[in-house]
């Protein structure tokens, strides 16, 4: 079980993760050894709640397939534990992101004092502005 937060969790069994060769610079060992990780999570065969599976779809993230899967790969580390660990973490970041309550703004107006002192400013950056210009005779 891998904790999202107090009361989320995700089961082991939602995630593929397969070892994969790493692209790009590192000499003999990228050719050689699967270092980097693979890491699969469909959102609809998941535990999770069906308020954050909505929430997941809807984001537009390119690491969000149409079929509902995550696909994270991780790369960065020289070792296959790091990898996994890195891949791991990068989905539970994305799923603690969408957990989060966005509270409604209160739209609200500006006050007496603040449009008084918005209107000073500019008043007093037009006159230094006007201080610069040339003086004619």
């Amino acid at each position: 079980m891998i904790q999202i937060s107090d009361n989320i969790y995700i089961a082991e069994d939602d995630i593929q993760l397969s070892a994969i060769r790493a692209m790009g610079s590192g000499g003999q060992n990228v050719n050689k050894v699967s270092s980097a990780i693979h890491l699969r999570f469909n959102i609809y065969r998941s535990s999770l709640n069906d308020k954050y599976k909505s929430r997941l779809l809807a984001l537009s993230d390119s690491r969000i397939t149409k079929d509902g899967d995550i696909v994270i790969k991780a790369q960065s580390h020289r070792t296959q534990e790091k990898n996994r660990e890195d891949a791991i973490e990068r989905l539970v970041a994305l799923i603690v992101s969408v957990t989060k309550e966005v509270k409604a703004r209160k739209a609200t107006r500006p006050s007496l004092n603040a449009k008084r002192k918005r209107l000073d400013s500019k008043k007093r950056d037009g006159k230094t502005k006007a201080l610069r210009k040339k003086i004619d005779f």
